[in-house]
């Protein structure tokens, strides 16, 4: 019987992180959240700091399941120029990657990173960027109808399209290193590393799919790396394994990753009609939500 609950407890983290994870209403969020109930933390603290980074595995399989053909420069069906824009890509992702890696060593190295993994740093994350892409939907919304306008009385040519870059392909490296840097904000726990990172995108002229697919293709560098950092950490406390966390880890990434790969193609058909507003409102209440049950002493 033990061993069913923790199998369903595994699938329902798992589907959390498939769901949170690309949505840019923080993964760590609602996964503290469901932890409230399970209490797995309490019952394997150290595993479960562990397992709440490596769960992201599942939902990094699926993209690169999904985003395969795109970023695959050695099949042998392209020609040298199709092999060429795909190795052009993978420099714009290590560009796009390099600062949250100096930065996220810096805090590991100087121990700091710890003073920021805690439910009020998280709470605090969700309400104040909750709010920021309320703002910056708003002005963007705001900026369109004035593009629009502009090319209704001539101004601006009936051919020309508000977003500069309608794929990764078009992006310059100068735009690619700024949405870089933005990504370190994302190492504050409830910060949304999609979120950050396809907002920034818009900002500088980026379509949402472009936006999109790019936050897509830095999550593959980072999450890996922020696993396998976790695992040497791990591995090197000499916890004693049991079943119960094979099964936290085996079911959790099954279901992250299938999970996974109907949010991304639900997400990327989404985001081409609307806005982050709602979303916006939705990190504010979680938010909120995660003060309430803090100090009523639902969890710590």
């Amino acid at each position: 019987m033990e061993i069913f609950i923790v199998i369903l407890q595994a699938l329902l983290y798992g589907v959390v992180e498939g769901i949170t994870e690309w949505l840019p209403i923080s993964s760590t969020g609602h996964l503290i959240i469901l932890d409230g109930f399970f209490r797995v933390q309490d019952t394997y603290p150290e595993f479960w700091d562990f397992f709440l980074v490596v769960i992201q595995l599942g939902a990094i399989f699926a993209v690169i399941l999904k985003f395969f053909k795109q970023l695959n420069p050695i099949n042998p069906k392209l020609d040298k120029n199709q092999r060429n824009n795909i190795w052009k890509t993978w420099l714009k992702i290590i560009i796009g990657v390099l600062p949250v890696v100096f930065v996220a060593l810096a805090l590991q190295i100087t121990g700091l990173d710890s003073y920021l993994d805690n439910t009020i740093v998280v709470s605090i994350a969700l309400i104040i960027y909750g709010i920021i892409f309320i703002l910056l939907e708003n002005h963007l919304k705001k900026d369109q109808k004035n593009f629009i306008s502009c090319q209704e009385i001539g101004l601006i040519g009936k051919n020309q399209t508000y977003f500069k870059y309608q794929s990764t392909s078009d992006m310059s490296y100068t735009i690619v290193l700024i949405i870089g840097i933005s990504q370190i904000l994302s190492l504050i726990p409830g910060t949304s590393r999609s979120g950050v990172t396809i907002v920034t995108a818009l900002l500088l002229g980026c379509s949402r799919t472009c936006g999109a697919e790019f936050s897509f293709y830095l999550s593959i560098p980072v999450m890996v790396g922020a696993s396998l950092v976790k695992f040497i950490s791990f591995m090197g406390k000499g916890v004693a394994w049991d079943l119960n966390m094979t099964l936290y880890m085996v079911f959790g990434l099954l279901s992250a990753f299938i999970t996974s790969l109907i949010i991304i193609n639900t997400l990327m058909k989404f985001i081409k009609k609307h806005t982050f507003i709602g979303f916006g409102y939705y990190r504010i209440v979680l938010g909120a939500l995660l003060i309430i049950l803090f100090v009523t002493g639902v969890m710590s």
